[in-house]
């Protein structure tokens, strides 16, 4: 594609990076048209036995998938794809239907804005004949929120509009007023589940997002400088510290939602990867992490989400990839990505999972009565651009190559 003219062939690595990366800016070119304007791409499209995706699915565009496709596009060089999620996200900070706080809702009907409040995600149910939401989508967890706020501040490197960094700004504020959590260990909590305008405030604490609420304010404290953001990255920090279990060197989930923190049965991937990216110093004790991860959770070519090994979950693989690349270890780096090139579907997006379905044992949000959460053979846009990170050495927790 002509945008990606742009890009400097150097940075990546071999057809995988060139390939994810075309087909993440023809993703943009589709969604939204080539004449420009904010765009939200849609998460999932159909697998290979697969006519439509579940009606929750198809118009939905997580805020977590275009944080990290605007990241990786900017990765990329595609730019200019790359400013139009991010303003698409400018957009959903300013003019929300009904909160006007600095928050981000976890998911957004795909495709281009019109002026106003973006649209959420949502279907005709004919059973209740009834417009129909869904509770999480509509919800605001805090790490997708950090998430987003990476996307601007990435895109607020080589931008004069600082529209993009006080965007992030006011995400951070949100984090910080509305899900600082005393209770030790001392962090930041979930965020928020449920319909406008009552939402139910999530009392566990993970250590995924306390991961990028840190990466964030650590980001930002570079920038500004300021009080709030040496705070915030102090505070997630110490929660970090303290989720790590010394004995076993593994991270655990995070805390429960009386605060105790998680035992260490149940491990997730992207876990005991992330903090060895998004701390800038990490302790020479989480390496081990990544042994831990590969005697608990790898399967052949790559690794599971969870500990149960029921397949191969494509999106951490590739978070594997980019972390070994970050730890100097390219050879099992190159042995991953080679496992990826396996994965790209015809439309050259990743599939979010190599088996039909596999498991990830945690539940969707606080009304579901067993874990629910699965990932499909499906091809998505979250494992494209963390494919693409991993093929160009991009590190998103800081908007620096990893090489």
């Amino acid at each position: 594609m002509a945008r990606l003219a742009e890009a400097k062939p150097e940075v990546g690595e071999g057809p995988l990076a060139r390939t994810l990366c075309a087909a993440l800016a023809s993703a943009v070119d589709t969604a939204g048209g080539k004449e420009g304007g904010p765009v939200f791409l849609v998460s999932y499209r159909p697998g290979p036995d697969q006519q439509a995706l579940p009606p929750a699915l198809r118009q939905s565009a997580f805020t977590y998938d275009n944080a990290l496709a605007a990241i990786a596009l900017t990765a990329c060089g595609a730019r200019e794809p790359a400013r139009r999620i991010g303003d698409a996200l400018l957009q959903a900070l300013d003019q929300d239907r009904t909160f006007h706080d600095g928050r981000v809702r976890n998911a957004y009907r795909a495709g281009p804005l019109e002026a106003g409040p973006p649209a959420l995600p949502g279907w005709w149910d004919t059973r209740q004949k009834l417009w129909a939401e869904d509770a999480y989508q509509d919800g605001t967890a805090t790490g997708n929120v950090a998430w987003a706020a990476l996307a601007l501040l990435t895109l607020d490197q080589d931008s004069p509009d600082r529209r993009y960094r006080a965007g992030a700004e006011r995400m951070l504020g949100w984090i910080t007023a509305n899900t600082r959590d005393q209770r030790e260990p001392a962090g930041f909590s979930g965020g928020v589940d449920g319909f406008d305008p009552s939402q139910t405030k999530l009392q566990w604490k993970s250590t995924e997002h306390n991961l990028d609420v840190h990466a964030l304010a650590a980001w930002l404290l570079r920038l500004n400088g300021s009080a709030e953001s040496a705070e915030a990255a102090r505070i997630a920090r110490g929660f970090l510290d303290a989720a790590f279990a010394q004995g076993p060197g593994l991270f655990r989930l995070g805390t429960r939602p009386d605060g105790s923190l998680q035992p260490l049965e149940h491990l997730a991937l992207d876990t005991q990867l992330w903090p060895l990216l998004g701390v800038a110093t990490p302790p020479d004790a989480w390496r081990r992490a990544i042994a831990g991860a590969q005697e608990r959770l790898a399967v052949p070519g790559g690794f599971d989400f969870n500990e149960d090994r029921d397949g191969l979950w494509v999106e951490g693989t590739a978070q594997a990839a980019l972390t070994l690349k970050a730890l100097g270890r390219t050879g099992d780096a190159r042995s991953l990505l080679a496992t990826l090139s396996g994965q790209v579907s015809p439309s050259g997006y990743l599939f979010a999972a190599r088996e039909p379905r596999i498991t990830t044992g945690i539940a969707i949000g606080p009304a579901s009565p067993e874990p629910d959460f699965f990932y499909h053979r499906r091809p998505h846009l979250g494992a494209t651009a963390w494919g693409a990170l991993a093929a160009l050495g991009w590190n998103p927790f800081t908007g620096r190559s990893v090489d």
